[in-house]
């Protein structure tokens, strides 16, 4: 009976051999893992999107620098008026100032303080009334002609023009007078888009 129950020695072999085959199997199914999915390489630009792309740029640098050149342009063509203002306003202060006819003296005088402001126009205006009487008194008359004139110093809002000025004078009681060459330092003083006028007056050797 134990000879019928005992399992014969070649079929334990194969059995033993069936069940570390099924082991290894079954390893290598639990072992077994997907294979990496490798990531999309990127697509190289084209060669049109590359021409886009540069394209562009070109275009935003080329604003930039228009927008820059074109600033800097309206900056000096603003610069270039403000100081063609000055030196036009300081020219006529200075004909205003040594052109005064006895017989039109009150609009002369009102001629000086329309161009004026500051100091100027304060200290002027309180000496405008005696200087009226004087210059009807001796019937004088002046004319100025201007030489040359130029900017001296600029700021963003007031200049200092020298202006070179002949002044013929005469009056009753001398007719015939040399003229007279001075030179004169106005300071102008924009007070509007496009107006200025004269803040201070000096006589310089």
């Amino acid at each position: 009976m134990a000879d019928e129950a005992a399992v014969p020695e070649d079929d334990a072999a194969v059995t033993d051999a069936d069940a570390e085959t099924a082991d290894v199997e079954a390893a290598e199914e639990t072992t077994e893992v997907a294979e990496p999915v490798e990531p999309a390489t990127k697509q190289p630009w084209s060669h049109v999107k590359l021409a886009i792309a540069v394209g562009l740029a070109v275009v935003v640098a080329l604003a930039g620098l228009t927008g820059w050149l074109g600033y800097r342009a309206y900056q000096a063509r603003e610069a270039d008026q403000l100081r063609e203002l000055l030196v036009s306003v300081g020219r006529q202060g200075a004909i205003n100032l040594t052109t005064i006819d006895f017989q039109n003296a009150d609009a002369d005088v009102q001629r000086i303080l329309d161009s004026a402001t500051d100091a100027f126009y304060d200290d002027f205006a309180k000496r405008s009334q005696p200087f009226v009487d004087v210059v009807k008194q001796a019937k004088s008359k002046s004319v100025g002609t201007v030489n040359d004139a130029g900017l001296e110093s600029v700021t963003a809002t007031e200049g200092n023009v020298l202006v070179a000025v002949t002044v013929k004078t005469e009056n009753a009681g001398a007719q015939n007078q040399p003229p007279r060459n001075w030179r004169m330092r106005l300071t102008v003083k924009k007070t509007g888009a496009d107006q200025a006028k004269v803040s201070k007056v000096e006589f310089v050797p």
